[in-house]
């Protein structure tokens, strides 16, 4: 045993399989699912050369060798967590990826997202899909069902568009340069009409609050901004489902549970405002 080389992760997923006596109990405390702790257990056992664990109907026993390296991963594990808070990684980062509305929308509530958990957020206003499987975000809102392997998808609701503006005044449309749905709309409904181009979508939004243009904003952005007036009904050929989306494994982990489920009822709610 002496001759193995451990990193921490495998001694943290150990100690709380030894300690809880079991994977769901294990689950609970590191974020990690039972298949995929069951998994790194048969790995260490492998590498080890023998087992650590009887398997019984009730649960994981540890055996003498599991007893053994038990008593080392405690001293390991003593010197390893006064580091790991001296790094700060004690307050964990939830990198949270969105497009220009969605990320609007949850950074005006933030305290609703963050509760009093020490929880340091990372929002990436993305137009383009990140790579969640490869842990370029760990949270993504998205417009479809997540189809790759090892990501999960909670679908929160509709999103709705409208035409809004402070001023029923005939004022030119801004129109965002870019391929996003509402853009192509409007550039193949509305090219006639005078415009005002800009490269982001936020820039519409700053066009309409000064009284200049008429944007094409999600419902839930219009109808909670009390200077915007609705000017027209909601464009179906926009509606689309919304996707909390997140790697499976990252899920469990208890920082990215609280922030997920906290953003679900945030959209949750935005996607009931008609």
């Amino acid at each position: 045993m002496n001759d193995t080389i451990f990193d921490w992760d495998d001694l943290r997923l150990f100690l709380a399989v030894a300690r809880e006596g079991g994977l769901a109990a294990a689950a609970e405390s590191t974020g990690k699912s039972p298949p995929t702790l069951g998994r790194r257990m048969i790995e260490l056992e492998r590498r080890l050369g023998r087992d650590l664990f009887r398997r019984l109907a009730r649960g994981y026993e540890i055996t003498d060798s599991g007893a053994a390296l038990l008593k080392t991963a405690e001293v390991v594990e003593g010197q390893v967590l006064p580091l790991l808070a001296d790094t700060g990684r004690s307050v964990p980062t939830v990198k949270v990826s969105a497009g220009t509305w969605v990320t609007y929308h949850l950074c005006n509530h933030l305290p609703r997202i963050t509760g009093t958990d020490r929880i340091r957020l990372r929002f990436i206003a993305a137009d383009q899909v990140l790579d969640i499987a490869h842990r370029e975000a760990v949270i993504g809102i998205r417009n479809h069902r997540p189809d790759d392997v090892g990501l999960a998808g909670r679908r929160i609701g509709r999103v709705r568009f409208a035409v809004y503006a402070t001023t029923p005044a005939q004022v030119p449309w801004a129109q965002v340069l870019g391929s996003t749905p509402s853009a192509r709309w409007l550039k193949a409904n509305r090219s006639s009409e005078a415009s005002i181009e800009v490269t982001s979508p936020r820039n519409a939004l700053d066009l309409a609050l000064a009284g200049e243009a008429r944007a094409i904003l999600p419902t839930f952005i219009g109808e909670g901004i009390e200077t915007l007036k609705r000017m027209s009904p909601t464009i179906e050929e926009l509606d689309h489902d919304q996707w909390l989306v997140m790697h499976h494994e990252d899920r469990y982990l208890p920082e990215v549970r609280k922030v997920i489920d906290r953003i679900y009822v945030l959209l949750r709610e935005a996607c009931n405002r008609r």
